[in-house]
């Protein structure tokens, strides 16, 4: 696209000169002083909300979520996971059981789960709706599929959770559910809806990958392969 010409144009006349008025000069200095602390007080008001909003607990519907167990427990934890996602695994294989061990068999934790499934692959989405269908017929069933499938979860970029394995995993696992519901819910992607809802809960909740913990709606900042770190967050929660 050609830059538009511009057309000549006359002289242009020279602006009158005014008197020098120190009174229209001190209140344009005024005005802008009066401007700037308004606008200084707009930006510390934005800064500040930031912060609170920030600090501020998230909510979930924890009744929704697969939970292992008390649902009464003091503290909460919210774990955003991804099944294809090899951080997801080092933390369900080696902090995880320490957590269980440590809180929630002792009825001071309750640990739940939500898909973040949108990403490392499109059977990343089939293997969330698998888990889903297994923990609409068996909530205890569903944390011993979450185990075997971090146990066996292969290469990141090949696309291993097809329809057959998962279900094969399910049975391998002997879970107490009907298998054939299984491979039906996960062909007619029974529990897309809710999938797809929790897919949409990580941009208001701030989720940037996984996995990302929520510990009594607070965003755990730390390193989820520290234990001491988690355990430091779980009992400041219970209030130690």
């Amino acid at each position: 696209m050609k830059p538009v010409s511009q057309k000549k144009r006359g002289k242009k006349s020279k602006p009158q000169h005014k008197p020098y008025s120190s009174k229209t000069n001190t209140s344009s200095s005024s005005k802008g002083l009066v401007w700037l602390t308004l606008i200084i007080a707009a930006v510390v008001v934005v800064i500040v909300l930031g912060i609170n909003n920030q600090n501020k607990p998230q909510s979930f519907d924890y009744n929704e979520l697969p939970v292992m167990g008390s649902a009464d427990a003091p503290v909460k934890i919210v774990e955003f996971g991804n099944f294809k996602c090899p951080n997801c695994k080092d933390f369900a294989t080696a902090v995880k059981p320490q957590i269980d061990k440590d809180y929630i068999e002792t009825g001071k934790v309750a640990f739940y789960y939500i898909n973040y499934s949108n990403f490392l692959g499109p059977d990343a989405y089939t293997a969330a709706l698998a888990a889903q269908a297994v923990f609409h017929q068996n909530n205890d069933a569903f944390w011993d599929y979450y185990k075997i499938l971090f146990e066996k979860q292969q290469n990141e970029d090949t696309e291993w959770a097809t329809p057959d394995y998962l279900v094969q995993l399910a049975k391998d696992a002997k879970l107490p559910i009907d298998y054939d519901l299984l491979r039906k819910d996960i062909d007619g992607q029974t529990y897309k809806d809710e999938v797809d809802e929790q897919n949409d809960m990580v941009t208001p909740k701030k989720v940037t990958g996984t996995p990302t913990f929520f510990i009594n709606g607070k965003q755990y900042g730390d390193s989820f392969m520290d234990y001491n770190s988690f355990k430091k967050a779980i009992d400041k929660a219970i209030g130690k």
